[in-house]
């Protein structure tokens, strides 16, 4: 449920690839913020500047115009300096904004710009790994089979099709994708090992303190079916893997633990 926000002050940070990439809807959402609340308006040119700006945010409200990358960079920032739990962050999309738009954020300028003066803080789960890195979408190992999985290209079989659809996905995988060789321990219990290669994994936080976990065996391996379930901690060990988080790719590494944070972050969406 969406809570009231709590400033009328706003601190309106603009990334520089949304100037860059599409000044129109960045004149626009600024335009709307200025005549609805008192805004300070921020236009870093680097990360530092990004983290400098939102770091010195007092009492105001940040608002973040960018993509998805600029949204998961704010988190992280007030995440690695333990400010999430008392800041509700907004968000108007310029650029690619899947998770924002996942996330109950509108992708109009108009739209988003209004929910951040009019909407209410939702809190929402992420999860935080052992290097103090968040993810608040989907997390996927390998990251190109994750890729291979969603979201479905231009052409494939239509959704009033499931068993096409199925078949489809399933030849993407066969095609694209090599067998990793990983163990997953899901809340300290192993649910696969290294003698059992897989194709991918993605985990996904999915409410209440625990993350949807998908395991899908490599298909020429064994006719091991896919595990579907959940956890609240998720522990990867493997040889030199990368993984995607969000919209970045990280690694190699050969062993991560992500655990989820329930309710740890407030992100300011339409009321209802």
């Amino acid at each position: 449920m969406a809570t009231s926000a709590t400033s009328d002050q706003l601190l309106v940070i603009i990334d520089p690839a949304a100037r860059q990439g599409d000044g129109e809807s960045v004149r626009i959402a600024k335009d709307v913020l200025s005549a609805g609340a008192a805004a300070k308006v921020c236009l870093p040119d680097s990360p530092e500047e990004f983290a400098r700006a939102l770091g010195r945010r007092g009492s105001r409200r940040p608002v973040v115009i960018g993509d998805d990358a600029a949204l998961v960079r704010a988190v992280g920032l007030l995440h690695r300096h333990r400010e999430l739990a008392d800041c509700a962050l907004s968000v108007v999309p310029v650029g690619p904004a899947s998770l924002a738009g996942a996330l109950g954020v509108p992708l109009g300028a108009v739209a988003a710009a209004r929910a951040v003066l009019e909407g209410g803080e939702r809190r929402l789960d992420l999860l935080v790994d052992d290097s103090d890195g968040v993810v608040l979408g989907c997390l996927g190992i390998p990251p190109t089979s994750v890729r291979a999985l969603t979201p479905e290209p231009v052409g494939a079989p239509s959704h009033h099709h499931p068993w096409l659809r199925s078949t489809y996905r399933t030849l993407v995988r066969t095609l694209g994708s090599r067998p990793a060789r990983l163990r997953v321990d899901l809340d300290g219990e192993t649910v696969t090992d290294l003698d059992r290669p897989v194709e991918a994994v993605s985990v996904t936080p999915s409410g209440h303190g625990v993350a949807s976990v998908e395991i899908h065996p490599f298909a020429f391996a064994d006719s091991a079916a896919s595990v579907v379930t959940s956890a609240r901690t998720i522990t990867v060990t493997g040889e030199d893997f990368h993984y995607r988080a969000d919209a970045v790719t990280s690694g190699p590494v050969r062993r991560r633990t992500w655990r989820v944070a329930e309710g740890a972050w407030g992100l300011v969406v339409p009321r209802g």
